[in-house]
């Protein structure tokens, strides 16, 4: 049974409690050996998933949520290597992974197969029309350093999907890694109300946590995220954490505009 999270109106975040706001943003437990897991969420119809093949080869099935003989008949895919290697065969066609390697499946594609000793990341959105299945290797992402030392913000963003080596539909993803001594990500912080974006944190070592923060500018709240969690982000909502240790995420975007740019800026002065 897949999870669904239903659409939030941001008066609803005042109200919620720190469990209700974990109960509707966070998502924990997508990785388990030997299984596909799903969560839907009902902003932008974005689908995330996880994979741990552990040896088996593992089918991906479509939830029956999205009413789909196929995940890909209406749909895009991008399947992150977290850690790892494995393979990915789409239609018949393998495709190797190591860790932070991404492959990009287009809309049309039928079989989807996952197997090796690696931990993949599933994310799905509504597409129009088929594009090419191709692999964007960690070393050939688009890729910019961003913030300092000074701020505790130091980090390198590498563009895979969208805005990067492959274009798609509605989909865009990439891969933040925090320098040495840096703790905040995606600061200053944004929205983008044509975008609903998904994070999910990895690399966390075992005991350690990213506070993140959500909601509109002038009313945020936390949550204490643990390693390979996902926080599901609103189009009206901000998105931006501090560690406790060395971290990175997968930044996930699904809507109407691929433009990394497109986005409404916030003042760090201006949160509350």
């Amino acid at each position: 049974m897949t999870d669904v999270r239903l659409a939030t109106h941001p008066s609803e975040l005042d109200t919620m409690t720190t469990s209700n706001v974990r109960d509707r943003f966070l998502v924990d437990g997508l990785f388990a050996p030997g299984e596909v897991r799903f969560c839907l969420s009902h902003s932008d119809r974005v689908l995330i998933g996880g994979a741990m093949p552990a040896g088996e080869v593992l089918t991906v099935v479509a939830p029956d949520e999205i009413r789909s003989e196929n995940l890909c008949d209406r749909r895009e895919l991008g399947v992150v290597c977290l850690t790892g290697s494995g393979a990915v065969v789409a239609d018949g066609t393998s495709h190797e992974l190591h860790a932070e390697d991404i492959l990009y499946v287009g809309a049309g594609t039928g079989t989807i197969e996952l197997s090796g000793e690696a931990t993949f990341y599933l994310v799905s959105v509504p597409a129009h029309r088929p594009l090419p299945t191709t692999v964007v290797r960690r070393q050939d992402a688009d890729t910019v350093e961003i913030g300092d030392d000074a701020a505790a913000s130091r980090r390198t963003i590498r563009k895979y999907v969208a805005g990067g080596r492959v274009e798609s539909c509605e989909l865009a993803i990439g891969i933040t890694t925090l320098a040495p001594g840096s703790v905040w990500n995606t600061m200053p912080c944004h929205t983008h109300d044509r975008r609903t974006e998904i994070y999910l944190y990895f690399g966390l070592p075992a005991g350690e946590r990213v506070v993140h923060l959500c909601g509109q500018p002038d009313s945020t709240r936390s949550i204490v995220v643990a390693d390979q969690q996902a926080v599901i982000s609103p189009p009206w909502s901000v998105h931006f954490g501090a560690g406790t240790a060395p971290y990175k995420f997968v930044w996930a975007t699904g809507g109407e505009n691929l433009a990394y740019n497109d986005m409404d800026p916030v003042a760090t002065e201006a949160l509350a």
